[in-house]
């Protein structure tokens, strides 16, 4: 039997996580605190060509407001290049009722509760996996993936069946497994950009290959 692609609300295959999700429930009763959904675009799951996986939901952003990277920093930065590649439309104001609307996109994380210090560990990353797999082949459509962080690459490569050794995580990589083309770049987190790890212009390039890529097979024609 095949797993569903999205964890029960109370998933407790992570002991770790699902006892310091119990913590802030308590103490902020009004967040989401649950495993963050995958984000779908304008027309579902037919109409996604490429899959953002990203690391984790971060404690006062995704895990506050149930939307993969909205209500911290690393969303401003993916949401304003999504838009300006015709990869997402309105306006991006970091909660999840605002106008924002994903094209031919959709955005996971590869592990799907928020853990500790922003830091999951092995077991949680192999676990989660289970849900990504089925995420994945959820979408009939997907042509492109891109992986936000090596964490996320890694995941993401042995969900696809691939060996780890022979798909390195590097920003800007491309590489293809079975009929998907995997794009990579570090993570659009403020530490990153802060410590000129990833720069605007760095990550904008990226889009532009996606774009390019998406573009010379017809997407949103």
């Amino acid at each position: 039997m095949t797993a569903a692609p999205e964890p029960d609300r109370n998933c407790p295959l992570c002991p770790r996580l699902h006892a310091f999700l119990a913590t802030w429930r308590e103490r902020e009763p009004t967040w989401f605190n649950a495993p963050v959904p995958a984000f779908l675009p304008i027309g579902g799951e037919d109409a996604v060509r490429l899959l953002i996986v990203g690391l984790a939901p971060g404690l006062r952003g995704a895990n506050r407001t149930g939307r993969p990277f909205t209500g911290d920093y690393a969303g401003d930065l993916l949401y304003s290049t999504l838009i300006s590649h015709g990869l997402a439309r309105g306006k991006f104001e970091a909660r999840p009722d605002d106008s924002l609307e994903l094209i031919g996109t959709a955005i996971v994380n590869a592990v799907r509760c928020v853990p500790p210090e922003n830091k999951p560990i092995g077991a949680e990353i192999n676990t989660c996996r289970t849900f990504l797999v089925p995420t994945i082949e959820r979408f009939s459509n997907l042509q492109a993936i891109l992986t936000l962080g090596s964490i996320a690459h890694q995941s993401t490569v042995r969900a696809l069946g691939g060996r780890v050794a022979a798909h390195p995580f590097k920003h800007g990589g491309q590489s293809r497994i079975g009929d998907l083309t995997l794009f990579s770049s570090y993570h659009c987190s403020r530490y990153n950009t802060n410590t000129g790890v990833l720069t605007t212009e760095m990550f904008v390039n990226v889009f532009d290959e996606i774009a390019g890529f998406l573009g010379s097979r017809g997407v949103g024609e």
